[in-house]
């Protein structure tokens, strides 16, 4: 070789390595990334609810889209009720075990040492936020900003009574929302994505829809409105209730399906937008069955019910880099094992050592087309004492009666000749309340607390409170709830608190009042602390909703409350109740009541 080439060629080769260094380490930084994670979870939406599982009334190829280009979990399985399957899947154990045992009034609250999957995340390095309906408990150290979510957006209550341009929160404090509320949810999670493009984020999109009160947009109303629906239940099959209103209800639901699918949609594009979408994992479940009577896949019962058709949801997960496309994982698995796999696709399980063992096992090896031989599982359904369980073959309902789910999923024909089954699997059902409901004790006195240290401001809403006399709740079911006829100076409002910080407090009563009702004082104490303000501002608002209802509801109207400062209170460290009452009711009524917003000041 021509020694006046050999400077040339080395400096080439030298080229040549740096640039196939830097090329290595692209690739090693690409596979060592760790993944993003979005989580989104529907509010009343069943198995039937999807053209992916049979329906053919409606169209959901946004979420269809994640079974054809990653898995369908066939055997997913969640609570009959919100607040539960939400604790489920972010403790990775069964409800009863968190302390949730209803959906209001703080029984929907999740056990403070209970390690939340955002929390795992988050000492994971990832960013991490929540956009929709919390349903684990409203006050700090209960709230999401308490329990991982570095940003929140959204309601915590159980149901909300408007979903056009609502009042929500943002962090804490109280906000306006923008729009229809699935869409607004979707909007700050697409800017969080946008914000956190180079660092992993952990996005959770809790929608409150089809849950009731029924309304959508018109866009998506108008296709459904006359729409003749194709796969009716008995009850509506006579021609007569298709030109009725028997069916305003469902077809309001599938019109909130399509909302739902179109909002995936814009979340997926975004991630296309910005070339995220390989790495990153995208979850799609239920909550528990329809909210309404309507098509179900065949399966048995609907929302509250431990039957297949109040606790099979579907699972759809894509995951471009790692599962392969039109993966079906027929695992028996749900909502418990969300925590576990997450962390064991994402990597992160050596770096986070959960306080409590898991109910849920992880299916990450199944979803990635791995042989897995693991032995025979029984999972468990229960609400109000009623417990089911299903094995890999059976389920034996709350009644004690044995249903072939491989032959029979819509649990029709009952199984009488296999005594050995339903001893084993009562046997289990038996272990399972000795071992899982025996931590649930909702006998207990839970204290609302105000003034953690996580947070400035404490929300109590009338949702929480215990009223005497002859007040009344402007609706049974208290979530988005307000006080109303306060006819007498012995009526009260209170809540039993822990105050978690002694110091001073600056209340705000959010209140509606008529002008010929002014002058009523109304007071708060705690012990011998007190602050009191006069009403001399009226603020009369009109029912809000009916106008955008599709359908009859059952929760509360709402109305635009007026908030007033009252003042600054002083409160002591230590439990207590907080005592609302009007001293003077000049008028025919005091206020109409609909929350207190306390701010620490020290």
């Amino acid at each position: 070789m021509n020694r006046r080439w050999i400077p040339f060629v080395t400096v080439a080769m030298l080229v040549s390595l740096i640039l196939l260094r830097k090329s290595l380490a692209v690739v090693d930084a690409s596979v060592e990334a760790l993944p993003n994670v979005i989580v989104f979870l529907s509010d009343d939406q069943g198995y039937g609810d999807f053209s992916y599982t049979g329906n053919k009334d409606l169209a959901t190829p946004n979420i269809d889209g994640l079974a054809r280009e990653g898995a369908f979990v066939s055997n997913f399985y969640v609570c009959p009720v919100c607040s539960p399957t939400r604790a489920e899947f972010l403790t990775g154990r069964y409800h009863p075990r968190g302390g949730v045992y209803s959906t209001s009034a703080g029984g929907e609250r999740l056990d403070l040492d209970e390690m939340t999957i955002a929390e795992a995340f988050q000492q994971a390095g990832y960013a991490t936020a929540a956009f929709g309906k919390w349903h684990n408990g409203m006050q700090a150290p209960f709230h999401p900003n308490s329990r991982g979510f570095e940003e929140y957006y959204g309601f915590c209550s159980g149901h909300w009574g408007h979903y056009f341009d609502p009042v929500l929160e943002h962090n804490g404090e109280l906000v306006r929302g923008k729009g229809f509320v699935v869409d607004d949810f979707t909007n700050h999670a697409i800017s969080f994505i946008e914000q956190n493009r180079d660092n992993p984020f952990f996005v959770y999109l809790p929608y409150n829809t089809p849950h009731s009160p029924m309304q959508v947009p018109d866009k998506h109303w108008n296709k459904f409105k006359d729409k003749p629906l194709t796969q009716l239940p008995p009850q509506f099959k006579k021609a007569s209730k298709q030109k009725g209103k028997g069916l305003d209800h469902a077809r309001a639901a599938l019109a909130m399906c399509e909302n739902i699918d179109e909002n995936v949609g814009r979340v997926l594009a975004k991630l296309d937008e910005l070339n995220l979408a390989d790495n990153t994992i995208v979850i799609y479940f239920c909550d528990n069955g329809p909210n309404g009577t309507r098509y179900n896949a065949g399966f048995k019962g609907r929302k509250g019910s431990t039957d297949e058709g109040g606790v099979h949801s579907p699972l759809f997960m894509r995951w471009p880099a790692k599962i392969k496309p039109g993966s079906v994982v027929n695992t028996v698995s749900g909502a418990i094992d969300l925590f576990p796999t997450l962390m064991a696709l994402c990597g992160i399980e050596k770096k986070y050592e959960p306080n409590k063992e898991f109910d849920g096992m992880s299916i990450h090896l199944d979803l990635l087309g791995s042989k897995v031989n693991r032995p025979s599982r029984k999972f468990f359904s229960c609400w109000k004492n009623r417990v089911s369980v299903r094995s890999e073959r059976y389920r034996l309902d709350s009644q004690g009666v044995l249903y072939d789910l491989i032959d029979d999923h819509g649990q029709k024909q009952p199984v009488t000749d296999k005594p050995e089954v339903v001893a084993e699997l009562k046997s289990a059902v038996q272990e399972f309340r000795n071992d899982v409901l025996s931590e649930l004790n909702h006998t207990e006195v839970r204290l609302f607390p105000i003034g953690h240290p996580s947070m400035t401001k404490t929300q109590l809403p009338a949702r929480d409170a215990v009223i005497s006399g002859k007040l009344k709740r402007s609706n049974r079911f208290p979530n988005c709830s307000y006080m109303m006829n306060w006819v007498d100076t012995d009526d009260t409002i209170s809540w039993p608190v822990d105050i978690q910080q002694s110091g001073k407090y600056k209340v705000e009563l959010h209140y509606c009042c008529a002008k010929k009702d002014l002058g009523a004082v109304v007071e708060l104490s705690m012990g011998g602390n007190k602050v009191s303000t006069k009403i001399v501002a009226s603020h009369v608002s009109q029912l809000i909703g009916a106008k955008q209802d599709r359908a009859v509801r059952g929760e509360s109207f709402v109305k635009n409350f007026k908030p007033l400062e009252m003042g600054t209170i002083t409160l002591t460290q230590g439990p207590g109740k907080l005592v609302l009452k009007t001293l003077d009711i000049p008028g025919d009524e005091s206020i109409e009541f609909r929350l207190l917003m306390l701010t620490r000041l020290d």
